[in-house]
């Protein structure tokens, strides 16, 4: 397996990616989230499409940290990931 990333994802997106909780993103040097979440879309276009509005921005209901860190606390779909991070993806819980 080539160096990059891995991306967990929860249980209720799982049927998305081929059933797997966890996708393994190539990456050969430190990128945008941006850039990982592009790749990411290449190949599962409805999960990008859960992740990310029209904008690129991400949803207000969905969570992206980097090796634990909130992306929102550091800069966004623009901070840097690096080969041999691990990325996790939730998604809020809201009801009423």
């Amino acid at each position: 397996m080539s160096e990059g990333v891995t991306v967990r994802v929860p249980r209720a997106l799982a049927s998305i990616v081929g059933g797997e909780r966890s996708v393994h993103v190539p990456l050969d040097t430190a990128s945008p989230l941006s850039h990982v979440l592009d790749v990411l879309a290449g190949e599962f276009p409805i999960l990008g499409r859960r992740i990310r509005d029209e904008t690129g921005a991400l949803r207000r209901y969905v969570n992206v940290y980097v090796d634990g860190e909130d992306v929102r606390l550091l800069g966004g779909v623009g901070t840097e990931v690096a080969p041999g991070q691990e990325l996790q993806i939730l998604q809020s819980v809201a009801g009423g």
